[in-house]
Parts: structure tokens; C-alpha cells; sequence
């Protein structure tokens, strides 16, 4: 036991996913219920091969047999289930933690990292400022934001108008040491800015440190 890890309990649940076909199996049975044999097809795997490792994940408590025969996924492999993303997420972008961290997440942001598995690491200022104009522009009730810089451009400024004229409400977060473009310090002079902020469409808040952007 190391503080509040009981280091035998998890490895055993590691032990488990640590055999590819056994991990294809809890996958494909979390989309739905089916047969041994039908897997077995399905995974190009011997009866022998798929029925031991059937048996391990049942002593496991990861999937249980109904009545009719079909295999599925029992709530405490539901449950390992749902930190299978946060497992895979990791180790597909490894080379971006080479030289990032979350570290300065909340606990409760960094749990969730599993949501993000089925994103798209964008890289390049162009792509990126292309995409950020491309969510805000398709955004319906509001836009909330992370900024460690506040690059806006022309083109950026004139989505967030045109999103706050159709009601989108916009929460922001800066870092205190962000740079702040020309033309938003141009633009949040204008009297019709100026509206969104004091009818309370606009909200911004300051924090001594933003390491990541997120928006």
C-alpha cells in the first residue's frame, strides 16, 4: 500500500488490459453484446486463445454472460471502460508531452483527459487561427475561453461581433501576462463593444498564470 494506492488491486486491473486481444475484446463489447465464437471470427483468434482470455476477464469481474449466451461488459468494466480514452490519449500524443504539461490543470480538467481522444492536435498559427475562428463561428449559446495570448485579428474580432449581436454570451480567462493584439485593444474601445461588456454579454476575468489555451 503507497499512501492511498493499493498497488496490488490496480496492477492486477493493468494485467488485464495489458494483453492486446483481451483490450480488443472489452472494446468491441462495449458497442455491443455478442458471442464468444462470434469474436473469435471477428479477431481471426483460435477457440482455445478466446475462450481463456473470455475467462480471465469474467474472474476479472469485467464481463459476465447473459442468459442467452451473449457476452457484454458488467458495470465495473464499464467503469475501467471509460479510462480507457485517458489511457490511450497519452500515449498517441507522447511526443507532445515531450515538451508540454498539464501539471497546472485542476485536478478535476486532468481526470477528464479522456475526452479529448477523438480530437485533432492542430500546430501552426494559420491552422490554428483558422479552427479558433471556425468554433466561434459555430457556436450557438456561448464561448468560453483560456487565452495565454489574445491574438485576435480582423477576421476573429468580426465572428465574435457577429456571435454577440445573435446572443452568444462570451466568458474569458486571461493570463496577466498575455499579449493583447492592436486591433482587440482598437475594438474594445468602440462604444458597440462597450455595450456587450456593460450588458454583462461579455465577461472577463484575470488569472496570474495561464499555461495552456483552451477555448
Amino acid at each position: 500500500m503507497l499512501g492511498n494506492y493499493d498497488a496490488e488491486k490496480i496492477a492486477s486491473v493493468f494485467l488485464e488490459l495489458s494483453s492486446e486481444q483481451r483490450l480488443k475484446i472489452i472494446l468491441r463489447l462495449e458497442q455491443e453484446k455478442t458471442k464468444m465464437s462470434v469474436l473469435a471470427k471477428e479477431l481471426d483468434a483460435t477457440a482455445p486463445e478466446i475462450h481463456r482470455n473470455f475467462t480471465r476477464l469474467s474472474k476479472a469481474g469485467l464481463i459476465e454472460k447473459d442468459v442467452d449466451g451473449n457476452y457484454g461488459l458488467t458495470n465495473f468494466g464499464k467503469t475501467v471502460f471509460a479510462q480507457i480514452n485517458s489511457l490511450m490519449f497519452v500515449p498517441n500524443h507522447k511526443n507532445y508531452f515531450k515538451n508540454h504539461t498539464f501539471s497546472t490543470l485542476p485536478n478535476k480538467f486532468i481526470q477528464r483527459i479522456g475526452s479529448l481522444n477523438e480530437s485533432e492536435l492542430v500546430t501552426g498559427f494559420i491552422k490554428v487561427m483558422e479552427l479558433w475562428n471556425a468554433i466561434y463561428k459555430n457556436s450557438e449559446d456561448y464561448l468560453y475561453n483560456v487565452l495565454v495570448e489574445v491574438p485576435y485579428d480582423a477576421n476573429l474580432i468580426k465572428t465574435l461581433t457577429d456571435r454577440l449581436k445573435n446572443n452568444v454570451k462570451i466568458k474569458s480567462i486571461f493570463s496577466e501576462s498575455a499579449n493583447v493584439s492592436k486591433e482587440r485593444k482598437s475594438v474594445i474601445n468602440q462604444s458597440f463593444f462597450k455595450k456587450f461588456i456593460m450588458d454583462e454579454s461579455i465577461k472577463r476575468k484575470m488569472n496570474k498564470k495561464s499555461a495552456l489555451s483552451l477555448f
